[in-house]
């Protein structure tokens, strides 16, 4: 299998956070933090706008991102870069994508209270 460059794999997407975030840990004890981000814009396609959407769930991997994630309220805006990968769970030949987070900016700087 040839060898793919890491920006064969890039998504930057903008949204807001759409449910809770779940915090675990790896067996080797990385923490690791999801949640749903909630994506809405107006796009051109072929000359014609259309509105784009969509729910994409994120990985945040260790320390640094995972304390980010596990801050942010629903309803916060945020900017997520990172890569997208197959979730672990398969259904029926269906596949999930994920958003594994290297860099989350925080839009309008709203954290939980915790």
């Amino acid at each position: 299998m040839p060898s793919v460059l890491p920006a064969d794999n890039c998504l930057i997407i903008a949204g807001q956070v759409a449910g809770a975030c779940e915090t675990r840990h790896s067996p080797t004890g990385v923490p690791i933090s999801q949640f749903l981000l909630e994506h809405h814009s107006g796009q051109v396609e072929a000359d014609v706008s259309r509105q784009a959407h969509c729910r994409i769930p994120v990985l945040a991997c260790g320390e640094a991102l995972a304390s980010i994630a596990s801050q942010l309220m629903v309803g916060a805006r945020l900017r997520v870069q990172g890569f997208i990968s197959r979730a672990n769970n398969r259904r029926e030949g269906e596949y999930r994508l994920v958003l594994h987070a290297a860099r989350i900016e925080i839009l309008d700087h709203e954290l939980s209270e915790d």
